[in-house]
């Protein structure tokens, strides 16, 4: 039997995409030297610590370029010891594949799916982060045929505890040309979670956009320890300092560039529950404080932040406030910032 899918109209394809809606010479030059800064920190020429924060999902433009506007003026106030990544996630994997699934797939969440106008409105919200706050942000690649409808936008790319094991994830991740996270799965397989790093180090031929394309490898692909979850669906974390020592240990058994771990301070790591986040971010800070060895590898934290507290259902019209998981609010995420500051200035 053929296949059982109804195609609906062609897109266009990136280049076209990106012909149509072309970025201005200083939006290309804020990114190459956002860039390099942050690949700095990854090779260890840059002992500024990352901070990837921002919304769940970025669902509303207009409180994305709020929360975007307050966090330049924070990143002002730490930049001798903090370069924030801000967080602008498009696309969220769902666990049983229904509901909101982002931006991406719905410009409006209370509106009908229409991906056409879904690769424009990420487009231009990404732009406008550029244009208006000199930010350059991070990206979930959930699916990796649409990460080059943003490739001359972001600059840092996280890869979902689901899609770590996929080797088209792994594969493409290799040729981004910029960090790529590596999260450990959901079961909290650290030896898979090694396995993708090494698959995306790799060079490789592969089938990519109807082309055969090849890569070098990625030597700033690492991990991001986000939690998991048990056999009995209960969260566990792996953010001590003993889990910090056991992914180093990992790293020495293999021959990889720049060994490097982000910590996730929500999802299973907090259990979801968003102001968990504080006392964690602060805990992978002390180890860091206790040991030379995780202070080099460490090189941030990931953390879920919006304008208002925890989460809403669709449909509520909270301004500012996630309609995915909960976030910290805008308070507590700017007074967590400026801590953060000091205790790395500290270090």
């Amino acid at each position: 039997m053929e296949m059982q899918m109804n195609f609906i109209r062609k897109l266009p394809t990136p280049q076209e995409l990106k012909q149509e809606f072309p970025l201005t010479e200083n939006i290309k030059k804020i990114k190459e030297e956002r860039d390099q800064i942050i690949e700095n920190i990854f090779t260890g020429k840059d002992d500024r610590f990352l901070l990837i924060i921002g919304p769940c999902s970025a669902d509303n433009e207009e409180a994305v370029l709020d929360y975007m506007h307050r966090l330049a003026k924070v990143q002002e106030q730490v930049s001798d010891q903090i370069f924030i990544i801000p967080r602008v996630y498009t696309n969220k994997p769902r666990t049983l594949g229904t509901g909101y699934k982002g931006m991406l797939h719905q410009p409006d969440p209370e509106g009908a799916e229409d991906m056409l106008a879904g690769i424009i409105a990420i487009r231009e919200m990404h732009t406008r982060v550029v244009r208006e706050t000199g930010f350059t942000c991070a990206e979930e690649m959930l699916y990796p045929e649409n990460h080059r409808y943003l490739s001359d936008l972001l600059s840092y790319v996280a890869i979902g505890a689901r899609s770590v094991e996929d080797q088209l994830h792994r594969l493409v991740a290799g040729g981004i040309g910029i960090p790529a996270g590596m999260k450990n799965p959901t079961g909290g397989d650290l030896g898979v979670m090694m396995n993708s790093i090494t698959a995306a180090q790799s060079g490789a031929k592969f089938l990519y956009r109807g082309w055969e394309v090849e890569t070098n490898g990625n030597p700033l692909a690492h991990a991001i320890l986000r939690g998991y979850v048990d056999k009995f669906g209960n969260s566990m974390p792996n953010y001590h300092y003993e889990d910090l020592r056991k992914v180093q240990e990992l790293y020495k058994t293999r021959n990889l560039d720049n060994p490097a771990v982000i910590v996730d301070t929500n999802h299973a790591n907090s259990g979801k529950k968003y102001n968990e986040q504080i006392r964690i971010a602060k805990d992978v800070l002390h180890s860091m404080h206790v040991s030379s060895h995780i202070r080099k590898m460490v090189k941030g934290l990931m953390i879920e932040s919006y304008i208002e507290d925890g989460a809403q259902k669709i449909g509520e019209g909270i301004y500012g406030k996630s309609i995915t998981d909960p976030c910290l609010g805008w308070t507590k995420t700017e007074k967590l910032i400026k801590e953060l500051a000091n205790e790395v200035a500290a270090l």
